[in-house]
């Protein structure tokens, strides 16, 4: 799925929710909505805005709004006005699925940004493949959704209409493998994961390649995303030897997780990826969540030059969640889907061609702009060209940056 968790700026962007305005008219044709002589096109958002994984998917919200109001202030695209449609996907396939459907429907829509969980990407790229309507996901990490169910032997797009901002697991997975054996020194590794699209693949590339190094895997173990019970679990890690645990899955479980196996005598570190690199595995997980590690995609965005304007820009405008992991992902999400719409209208004469929606998504291909997250460009399969990552620790109750870099395999 997932960036270091921002906590000092957390608590500095306080009070103040934003009020999000709806979508134009619908109508007839892929135009987007007439206003009285401009056009309102819509940004569709799709993510988690209820639930366990709501912190993450408020924060992909309120940046995209960010990206959108800051393109109107700037008057960006000569006669357009962007507006952006959020809807809550509860993190759910089946829900992910309607939302497509729903903003498929509505002609104003000339892009979308999410979803925040790969199930729920695999729900929905056919719906939007289908009307060819332009989907960049700013926290997918599974490599099959760009290159296929058989992606480690051969390669192949199979939606000419899905990008992402993300890096994969592909590069994830080993990454951590890398950090852990090679700078933390630890051998032998006990890996769970909670059975979903995105924690098993992180689990296995990451496991692939600890071996690969010269590890050993002290036990496994899969877990139900429903429980919030893990001692059966913790006794196994603390029997196993194992002097580090790594887990595929998201912070709702992964920080009861740890804390449990630390209460069962296990004083090792929790290990997992960008999906429990979040403020709230540090309250889910308590006190022994010291010396905890995740990874995520990038470089802290609060280190970036590029990102200065951006955490400026979002404190400014006082929305009351943090922009957390994929703040600066999903802005650059959407700037990605403004940047296609302007070549599009460049390309026409100053408007919106009857195929907006067709040349939207070409256009998105040869999209390349400097970021918050730094270069935003695509390959050939729709992968982000920044394969930068980090590796965050859990110290005195917050993330911490410890190493960036990149894989290498």
């Amino acid at each position: 799925m997932r960036q270091r968790s921002l906590i000092a700026i957390t608590a500095a962007l306080s009070a103040g929710a934003l009020t999000l305005t709806a979508c134009g008219s619908r109508d007839s044709d892929d135009k987007g909505s007439d206003s009285g002589g401009g056009t309102t096109v819509t940004i569709g958002v799709d993510a988690p805005l209820t639930g366990d994984l709501s912190a993450l998917g408020l924060g992909i919200k309120n940046s995209v709004d960010l990206a959108a109001k800051t393109a109107n202030k700037k008057k960006y695209v000569d006669g357009v006005t962007f507006k952006i449609e959020a809807l809550d996907d509860q993190a759910q396939p089946s829900s992910g699925q309607q939302n497509a459907t729903k903003l498929v429907a509505d002609k104003s829509v000339l892009g979308v940004v999410g979803p925040l969980n790969s199930s729920v990407a695999e729900s929905m790229q056919k719906v939007f493949d289908d009307a060819k309507l332009v989907e960049v996901s700013p926290a997918n990490t599974n490599p099959a959704l760009t290159q296929g169910t058989d992606w480690q032997n051969s390669k192949k797009r199979v939606y000419n209409s899905y990008f992402r901002t993300a890096t994969t697991d592909a590069i994830q997975g080993p990454f951590a493998a890398q950090y852990l054996f090679n700078d933390a020194k630890k051998k032998k590794v006990f890996v769970i994961d909670d059975k979903k699209t995105y924690g098993a693949g992180l689990a296995a590339t990451f496991t692939k390649e600890f071996q690969k190094l010269g590890g050993a895997v002290a036990g496994t173990e899969h877990i139900n995303p429903d429980s919030k019970d893990f001692s059966a679990i913790a006794t196994k890690v603390k029997n196993s030897g194992a002097d580090v645990v790594y887990y595929g899955g998201e912070y709702p479980q992964a920080g009861p997780l740890s804390k449990q196996i630390k209460a069962a005598g296990a004083k090792i570190p929790v290990v997992g990826g960008d999906g429990i690199y979040s403020a709230d595995f540090i309250k889910l997980a308590g006190a022994s969540a010291a010396g905890d590690l995740a990874t995520s995609v990038g470089a802290p965005v609060e280190e970036l030059p590029s990102a200065k304007e951006f955490v400026a820009n979002y404190k400014a405008e006082n929305y009351k969640e943090a922009f957390e992991a994929y703040g600066g992902y999903s802005y650059d999400s959407a700037w990605a889907i403004i940047e296609a719409v302007k070549k599009v209208v460049d390309d026409n004469d100053g408007k919106l061609p009857d195929d907006a929606r067709a040349k939207v998504t070409a256009a998105m291909q040869n999209v390349s702009f400097d970021g918050v997250t730094g270069k935003v460009s695509f390959d050939e399969f729709g992968d982000a060209t920044n394969k930068q990552l980090t590796v965050y620790a859990v110290e005195n109750g917050a993330w911490k940056s410890v190493k960036s870099g990149t894989y290498t395999g």
